[in-house]
């Protein structure tokens, strides 16, 4: 027994090195047949998207917590990071905008508090019945309040300045912004949808994702909507002289460094009481709560962390595109994917959501050059062998293989390994 007990984690290790080592090769080929630079640029998104697995990671796989509005809070972070680091706009800080602005804010906080002391009614005498309806005159007063400021303040910002613009801040200041901002809207979406039943905390998720994503291309005074900013900074050097290659390599190296940090962190908490406590109330939240777990706060608490490190991986992939783009947040590239990569990668395994990342941005990156250079071959040698006419919009139909490969990948992992590539290691103590 003994022995059938120790040989389970020499198992999981031999999967590992195996399931790496053929990431290696992938990862080699890619660099054969692409070139450097290119590829370097694939692999530091491929990077920015593992931050953003391994967010999912925990929220899924440690809390079973079916969060599918993953592009709200990779806006929100890319957002928050853009207004932190780029440059000040002069036009702003010269008109009345900055003073309507720091009035919102303070509206802002009056109503937040306002709805936290509606919320906490019951402890002053009002009764269940009293309490919701309290909760929502306080909203109703808020938005009444909040969304005539804010007309003004638009009008004001938009004519005089155009934009707000940035604050001038560091970058590595914004990624921490981002996060905070990201686990600040995840508290307010916890509080509100993490109650509800799996089914329903997914629609709920998904309509916060679209109300962030359309405040974003609207809020031309914030974020100049779909004019786009650009060029965003970098917190390396930038490859002004053209030397892309190594720019894109420190870029990496500083993603790399950040998700080897961000995976300890999350090892230790995996194993830690916390860990263990969180798997509980996932496995089986009745026994959880008659334990005396606090099931509600440690869900939001997971919620949260995996909701910050979705902010950063967005503000880092902002970054690095150079372009802040509200429109260019889709739920196929920023929700959809993501999910395709824990549940390949191994949901609960934080190893198996870095290797999902990068395996499943290569192919969904890799799959439309190669589908094109299948259909070249297809049409020179039909038209060589068969006299075969192939359609014209054979190129364009190229780039939609990706969604198709993506989908055959999936079904075979599943079929295969139905627990992903590396799942979820349940050490057995005897």
């Amino acid at each position: 027994m003994t022995g059938s007990v120790q040989s389970a984690p020499a198992t999981g290790y031999r999967r590992d090195i195996v399931v790496f080592a053929i990431l290696g090769v992938i990862i080699a080929a890619v660099y054969i047949f692409q070139g450097s630079v290119y590829s370097t640029r694939v692999f530091v998104e491929a990077a920015c998207y593992a931050i953003l697995a391994l967010g999912l990671n925990i929220q899924w796989g440690y809390a079973g917590l079916f969060n599918v509005g993953i592009m709200g809070f990779v806006a929100a972070g890319a957002a928050a990071s853009m207004i932190v680091s780029f440059p000040t706009n002069p036009d702003f800080w010269n008109s009345h905008g900055p003073a309507m602005l720091a009035w919102f804010i303070v509206k802002l906080v009056l109503s937040g508090a306002l709805i936290f002391f509606a919320n906490l009614s019951q402890h002053i005498g009002a009764g269940p019945r009293l309490k919701p309806l309290l909760i929502a005159i306080a909203i109703a007063f808020a938005w009444i309040m909040l969304s005539s400021h804010m007309d003004r303040m638009a009008h004001e910002i938009e004519t005089k300045a155009v934009w707000m613009g940035g604050l001038g801040l560091p970058v590595y200041l914004g990624w921490l912004v981002a996060a905070i901002v990201a686990g600040a809207i995840a508290w307010f979406v916890g509080k509100v949808c993490l109650g509800l039943r799996t089914d329903y905390l997914a629609i709920a998720t998904l309509g916060f994702a679209q109300i962030i994503k359309h405040f974003l291309k609207n809020a031309d005074w914030l974020t100049k909507g779909t004019l786009t900013v650009s060029p965003l900074p970098w917190p390396v050097p930038r490859p002004e002289d053209g030397d892309f290659l190594f720019a894109r390599a420190l870029y990496l190296s500083v993603v790399a460094i950040l998700i080897v940090v961000i995976y300890l962190a999350l090892q230790r908490a995996y194993h830690a009481p916390w860990g263990r406590m969180m798997r509980a109330i996932r496995d089986n939240e009745e026994a959880a709560e008659a334990m005396g777990k606090n099931v509600n706060r440690r869900r939001l608490e997971i919620f949260i962390f995996g909701c910050m490190l979705m902010g950063l991986g967005g503000a880092i992939l902002i970054h690095f595109a150079s372009v802040f783009d509200p429109a260019g947040f889709i739920d196929l590239n920023h929700t959809f994917l993501v999910w395709v990569m824990v549940i390949l990668g191994g949901s609960g395994n934080n190893r198996g959501a870095i290797f999902g990342a990068l395996l499943v941005y290569v192919i969904w990156v890799m799959s439309a050059p190669i589908a094109s250079w299948f259909f070249d071959q297809l049409r020179v040698y039909g038209d060589l062998w068969f006299h075969w006419q192939a359609p014209g919009d054979l190129d364009a139909r190229a780039l939609q293989m990706r969604v198709f490969v993506i989908g055959l990948t999936i079904t075979l992992v599943l079929r295969l390994a139905p627990r992903g590539a590396l799942p979820e290691e349940i050490s057995h103590k005897r």
